[in-house]
């Protein structure tokens, strides 16, 4: 019996060991196109932990796969392609990830007739345009420095071992779809701007709006052969309902629109259709769809700022305001720097105001404006409170000065009614000399366009936000400021909680009801980022032997 038991036993060792022979020699022989795959990444030449780069990022994304293939399932593949498809709508170019190449490919290895080289290339281009959009979704395609040498916001955190982990997460857990969704901004505004371009790209894709012909200006109660073109185009830009859109009279309804029309464009707004007006309508739909994919591409580089208590200036819409708890709170018409004295887009920390400020004359301002007048009228000094300095702040007879050529001078314009700061300046530091501040020029801000300052921001309203950003109602209530100014005595006052302040440049608003409204490119920045926001992306596997066409 005991003999016949081990005889048993060890028939049934030599049995699973049968059994298990075919996995044993299967799990030696390599997958050939794992072995493709690996064959094709160590060409890159891109070493361990540089997931910074393309290649790195391809690279680790594989290595930490041990090279097995990632796209072999057809539903996880379905989902990458749509995602990538689905990149139109965030402003972006989907054959910039080789999306028709991908279909071209996919079509090639459904056929059954493709080597394990041919399949490793293709999954090493679906990963390459994978990482790759994720990547420009998370943090926008083009890196601003490249275009603003002054920029100075931090890119959206991306901890690199972290968002390559997700991303083979993803693809295991065929959670492609999902992993593009987070990796966009956040903020509804994004979503708002994504819902705004699709609806643009599908009024392109009827054929645009009309173009309003020359003619005499359009006015409230007249008949003309262009007014259903111009109820046309008020209809494709959402200012009048599609029912509004025939007939030839130009009558109220027409007139109310037109004006909200020119409002959004700081037109003159009077409801009729001049020259002006007729330009801005005349901008083709194309034109506008790609001045949304550029403020989507500022959107991706600037969203994940905003949260918390801050305060933004919005250039090109010559407006500051304050956010509570990430929320608008409020907000105020500003002036801005003139087109050849921009006011610069950067990121600083409100720490502290002067009431009753003195204005020490920049260079700049010295050299262009002041000095062609005080040579034109040798008491325009005096009329204007303005000291002369030497350079350790003595006092110096103007009379005495060189005026077609002076040297080792300041200009100082005491405080009090007629500065140039006003009577109260908000400053953070920054290397431009800018501030925002109080303005005696008043009656500039019910101008439509506002970019009238050297480059400093004009604050209709700057007591009020003043209020918000000491945030002490028991010492710093409205009218205890007002007491602390009316005193005429220079006061410097401290912001307990530096309050975060972006100076940023959209040339898009949008409305309550998600109508979009395009603002006029004041400084022309919309361009150069379209250019780049177009350069087509190259793909680190070009350049490997027998790379796809």
């Amino acid at each position: 019996m005991p003999a016949m038991l081990s005889l048993l036993l060890r028939s049934r060792v030599w049995l699973i060991a049968l059994c298990l022979l075919p996995l044993a020699s299967r799990a030696q022989t390599p997958d050939p196109e794992a072995a493709s795959i690996r064959s094709q990444v160590e060409q890159l030449a891109a070493p361990a932990g540089t997931a910074s780069t393309q290649a790195g990022a391809l690279t680790d994304f594989y290595r930490q796969r041990q090279f097995t293939p990632a796209w072999t399932k057809p539903a996880t593949l379905d989902q990458l392609l749509a995602a990538l498809a689905d990149t139109v709508s965030d402003g972006l170019d989907p054959e910039d990830y080789g999306l028709s190449r991908l279909k071209a490919m996919r079509a090639a290895l459904d056929s059954g007739q493709a080597s394990p080289a041919q399949r490793a290339r293709f999954d090493l281009y679906a990963s390459d345009a994978y990482l790759a959009a994720l990547v420009q979704l998370y943090r926008g395609k083009v890196a601003p420095a490249t275009l603003d040498p002054q920029w100075n916001f931090e890119a959206r955190p991306l901890d690199p071992a972290q968002g390559l982990q997700a991303a083979i997460d993803a693809v295991d857990s065929g959670q492609v779809a999902e992993l593009f969704a987070r990796a966009r901004p956040q903020n509804p505004l994004y979503g708002r701007l994504r819902d705004a371009l699709v609806q643009l790209r599908t009024v392109a894709q009827r054929g645009g709006w009309p173009e309003l012909p020359d003619g005499p200006t359009l006015k409230s109660g007249m008949q003309d052969a262009r007014v259903p073109l111009l109820r046309q185009r008020l209809v494709a830009g959402n200012y009048l309902p599609a029912d509004e859109a025939t007939g030839e009279h130009y009558d109220a309804a027409v007139h109310a629109a037109v004006k909200r029309f020119q409002q959004d464009q700081y037109l003159a707004v009077d409801g009729s259709v001049g020259a002006a007006t007729r330009a801005a309508l005349n901008v083709s739909v194309n034109q506008r769809i790609d001045q949304l994919r550029v403020n989507l591409e500022r959107a991706r580089w600037l969203l994940h700022q905003v949260h918390g208590n801050f305060v933004v200036v919005d250039i090109a819409g010559y407006k500051v305001s304050y956010y509570k708890d990430g929320k608008p709170a409020w907000s105020s018409r500003v002036q801005v720097g003139k087109p050849y004295r921009s006011t610069p887009v950067f990121k600083s920390r409100i720490t502290y105001m002067t009431l009753n400020p003195t204005w020490t004359v920049p260079p700049t301002i010295l050299k262009n404006d002041i000095l062609p007048k005080v040579r034109a009228n040798p008491g325009y000094l005096a009329a204007n409170r303005i000291r002369v300095l030497d350079s350790k702040g003595q006092p110096v007879p103007p009379q005495s000065v060189n005026w077609n050529n002076p040297r080792g001078i300041v200009l100082r314009q005491d405080a009090g009614p007629g500065n140039a700061l006003g009577r109260l300046v908000i400053r953070f530091p920054n290397p431009y000399a800018v501030y925002l501040h109080d303005t005696p020029h008043q009656a500039l801000f019910d101008a439509n366009r506002r970019d009238f300052s050297s480059g400093c921001i004009r604050v209709e309203h700057p007591r009020e936000l003043a209020v918000l950003l000491l945030d002490d109602p028991a010492k710093w209530d409205k009218a205890a400021l007002d007491r602390a100014i009316d005193t005429d005595k220079t006061q410097t006052v401290n912001v307990a909680r530096p309050v975060p302040l972006l100076l940023a440049y959209w040339t898009v608003d949008l409305h309550d009801d998600g109508r979009p409204s395009f603002r006029p490119d004041i400084y022309e920045r919309d361009g150069k980022l379209l250019a780049a926001l177009d350069r087509r992306r190259g793909s680190p596997l070009d350049a490997l032997p027998g790379a796809a066409p």
